[in-house]
């Protein structure tokens, strides 16, 4: 391996994408048993490689620290020059990254950290440089502790609650911090956690973890590479990162041709198709005549859940799935959302047993799909024009 990722669980890393996207096609990604790492180290053949958890700590003995990682008390970048390994910490400038582009300021600031790891240490580090007044440091075994800490301006969640698979987790409730005016969560997958998703509701400034995993890895690359690149670059490999690893979902009322158009947008751009009624099993008629509607919700929320945590799919909503509150928390963590609006009389009513009185559905739905969608298409009635729309809403996005 001459460039790669270390680590113990590396199954779902982003990072061989991201710094393929930088320009380096040699990316690879290596799993380690504790055991095996000191032999890895001790006569190292790579050129440069990244190091996560658990072992940012663990290579500290075999190299030379750059003044950040001994700072921080941590490396997650290794570059061999001769023989001799240096050890450096590109998570700071990646967190400082995040902070600055969802425009929040630590200055003047009391801020609240929840985790007490080795990214708990950069985010205090980042704080303090940036004027924090004060900063606050809540170990995972004393979280019922933040309730002390009310008057908190910035939250920073640094522990795993949150993450993918456990996406419908949330460590704390917002109501707790009533004067909140920013929140960091340095996960990236799911790429909005509900803490996340939280904090927009209430208009607060917020944003996850993927532009300081990409922040980090831009400055990796540099270290690797010894140039000197524009940190346009950064946003750049974000956005393309973004689009790679989310959802595109589509929602509208039943019959509307989501499932048409998501499968025709799917094959086009070599994505998994998705159509959460068929992962059912059964029909939504044959569920909610046998079952009532009440199952069948149940059921269908089962499924969202599920199929919203994956990465890179089109999804055709049910057109009654947007109702549930679960459910438009689900699809917006990882979905770029579009409404397929259809006029009322052309919608397709067969075998859908909700679809009675379609004016009265679209006037209760249309306020839930309007506000969930970040982007609405118009269907025309000519397929081939209503695809070549959606593709491109899907490419501008």
């Amino acid at each position: 391996m001459k460039y790669g990722l270390i680590g113990e669980k590396l199954g779902h890393s982003y990072s061989q994408t991201i710094h393929g996207l930088l320009g380096n096609p040699d990316y690879e990604l290596l799993e380690l048993s504790p055991e095996e790492l000191p032999r890895f180290l001790t006569a190292p053949t790579f050129c440069g490689i990244n190091v996560t958890i658990p072992y940012k700590q663990a290579v500290i003995p075999y190299c030379e620290l750059s003044e950040t990682a001994a700072r921080v008390g941590s490396v997650n970048t290794l570059v061999n020059r001769g023989g001799k390994l240096f050890g450096c910490n590109t998570d700071l400038q990646g967190f400082c990254y995040l902070a600055r582009r969802a425009g929040i300021s630590f200055d003047g600031k009391k801020v609240v950290i929840l985790g007490s790891g080795g990214t708990a240490k950069t985010a205090l580090i980042a704080a303090k440089d940036g004027g924090a007044r004060e900063v606050v440091t809540i170990s995972r075994d004393n979280f019922g502790s933040h309730k002390d800490h009310a008057n908190a301006d910035i939250l920073i969640n640094t522990t795993p609650v949150g993450m993918y698979p456990n996406n419908e987790s949330q460590l704390v409730d917002l109501v707790a911090f009533p004067n909140l005016s920013g929140l960091l969560d340095v996960i990236y997958n799911p790429n909005k956690t509900r803490l996340v998703l939280a904090a927009e509701d209430r208009g607060i400034p917020a944003a996850g973890g993927l532009p300081m995993l990409v922040a980090q890895a831009f400055y990796a690359h540099k270290l690797f590479f010894d140039l000197d690149l524009d940190e346009a670059l950064i946003e750049d490999t974000l956005v393309k990162t973004e689009r790679q690893f989310s959802n595109i979902v589509l929602i509208g009322m039943p019959g509307c041709g989501k499932s048409t158009l998501g499968k025709a947008l799917a094959e086009r751009l070599g994505l998994v198709f998705v159509d959460t009624d068929e992962r059912m099993g059964r029909g939504p008629a044959e569920i909610i005549s046998e079952s009532g509607e009440a199952h069948f919700r149940q059921l269908e929320s089962a499924v969202v859940a599920e199929v919203a945590k994956q990465t890179g799919r089109v999804i055709a909503t049910g057109g009654g799935s947007v109702l549930a509150e679960v459910n438009r928390l689900a699809l917006r963590q990882n979905g770029r959302i579009i409404f397929v609006d259809r006029a009322l009389d052309r919608l397709a009513t067969d075998d859908r047993p909700l679809s009675v009185d379609l004016a009265a559905l679209y006037k209760t739905r249309y306020p839930i799909y309007r506000d969930l969608a970040q982007k609405r298409l118009t269907v025309t009635e000519n397929c081939d024009n209503d695809s070549k729309e959606l593709e491109r809403i899907v490419c501008e996005f």
